[in-house]
């Protein structure tokens, strides 16, 4: 007898199961198109071309800001940050470069107050009428001597711990007289001066000239309090400098803050919001790393301008010092810019975003049938897991850009990190969920055809 459900000769091909299938694919391909013709005709509409511009102006407004924004950020949190600010410059304290700068200023600032003759004076009276005559044979040899000695001397307490410790500690205290040297008023071992921005030296000199009354060199002690500068920046018309410096210190907080919400805003009022959102981010993203690149320019500029007098290798070594968070602030929003834009990507109803997500879904599943073979079971969580799916998912979502937003200064690799915790968390609960819903198809006992 045949079977009610196959097709007989006389059957209409429309409820052939196949054909059914077909007319209710092209019925659901024709509404599509119907939407997507309405959505055109709608984005053409006045009222809608005005919205999109708004959007539109508000996200390039917000992706220029970004810059700007990650310089602001920097300025507040090197200046209003004393823990933030030391971390920045004690580096520099075992820097070769910038020891040996340092080195060559404290040993010309001492030889600058050391009279050759005067180291006769501990000589016998009947001995000196002779090494004084050998002293202007010497002449330059001997200058040269004592000048290595007295670098030698330098060199040992600028690469010694308590070089360190007096760096790290001095630049703790004086970290008030850098915010008030860099915003143009204050007096300290911090200062501006001729459009520089110097640390005094004369606690190094002193310790220099310990030493050399230590190792033999008695008229050391003569030397008087010496005061020499060393160069950590240097700008032309700093005063204009220090109003920008003042400006972007106050703007810290709320520059960035406006950068993201104009760029949110623009979002939200866009109709295609998923495909503006991957599009904003790219743009966020490429805004810094340009910021980045001009860095960089900058680098080459300002050391080309420095003066002879300044140490190019020690120059370096400052400038990638103070401008390190800075980059790290750069990298790490290009990073955030692209994990945003491929998450709102495969979320989206793409060829390619569905084909990841089944690969996703693949892998999960593979993994699920190994352990139910294994005899694995979830317990009462997999149930759990499979009624709140959707509200466990929004829950590790906001906990990861919570974690994020309290991250004290994140950097690339913190994203990359919190990433691959929430994509591990999202497998866990793809795993426990598909393992439920399998468990149920498989328990779900077969109805046999009643009997005819």
């Amino acid at each position: 007898m045949a079977d009610e459900g196959a097709a007989g000769p006389g059957a209409d091909p429309a409820r052939t199961p196949g054909s059914a299938g077909d007319g209710r694919s092209e019925l659901e391909q024709l509404s599509t198109r119907i939407a997507e013709l309405e959505a055109d005709k709608a984005d053409r509409a006045p009222g809608h071309r005005w919205r999109s511009s708004f959007a539109a102006l508000l996200i390039v407004i917000g992706c220029i800001l970004a810059p700007l924004a990650a310089v602001a950020a920097w300025t507040a949190d090197e200046v209003g940050d004393t823990d933030r600010y030391v971390a920045t410059v004690a580096p520099l304290a075992s820097d070769p470069d910038v020891q040996a700068a340092a080195a060559n200023r404290v040993t010309n600032a001492v030889m600058e107050h050391i009279d050759l003759a005067t180291l006769l004076e501990g000589a016998a009276p009947a001995d000196r009428p002779r090494l004084e005559k050998a002293l202007g044979k010497l002449g330059n040899s001997l200058e040269s001597a004592v000048r290595s000695f007295v670098h030698d001397k330098a060199q040992e307490i600028i690469a010694s711990d308590t070089f360190e410790r007096i760096w790290t500690g001095a630049n703790r205290r004086i970290h008030a007289a850098v915010n008030k040297a860099l915003t143009g008023s204050g007096d300290s071992a911090v200062k501006i001066n001729n459009d520089s921005v110097t640390v005094d030296l004369a606690p190094v000199v002193d310790q220099v000239k310990q030493r050399l009354v230590d190792e033999g060199m008695t008229v050391a002690a003569r030397i008087p309090e010496v005061h020499t500068d060393f160069t950590v920046l240097r700008a032309d018309n700093i005063g204009k400098v220090k109003t920008g410096f003042r400006l972007l210190q106050i703007a810290g907080f709320w520059l960035p803050v406006l950068s993201v919400l104009l760029v949110a805003a623009g979002v939200l009022l866009s109709r295609h919001r998923r495909r503006v959102l991957v599009a904003s981010a790219l743009a966020f993203a490429f805004a810094t790393l340009l910021l980045g690149a001009g860095l960089t320019v900058f680098r080459v500029v300002y050391l080309n301008a420095l003066p002879d007098s300044v140490s190019q290798p020690a120059a370096e070594s400052v400038y990638d010092a103070l401008t390190r968070y800075l980059r790290t602030t750069v990298r790490m929003t290009v990073v955030l810019g692209v994990v945003i834009a491929l998450a709102a990507w495969l979320t989206g109803p793409g060829r390619w975003a569905r084909l990841v997500r089944q690969l996703w879904n693949s892998g999960i599943g593979a993994v699920r049938s190994t352990a139910d073979r294994a005899g694995l079971r979830t317990g009462p969580v997999g149930p759990f897991v499979q009624r709140h799916r959707t509200w466990i998912t929004w829950v590790l979502v906001a906990a990861a850009v919570v974690t994020y937003i309290l991250w004290s200064y994140p950097t690339g690799w913190v994203v990359v990190g919190i990433v691959l915790v929430l994509l591990i968390a999202l497998a866990l609960v793809e795993f426990l969920a598909e393992g439920e819903a399998a468990r149920s198809t498989l328990e779900t006992p077969v109805q046999e055809p009643p009997p005819r």
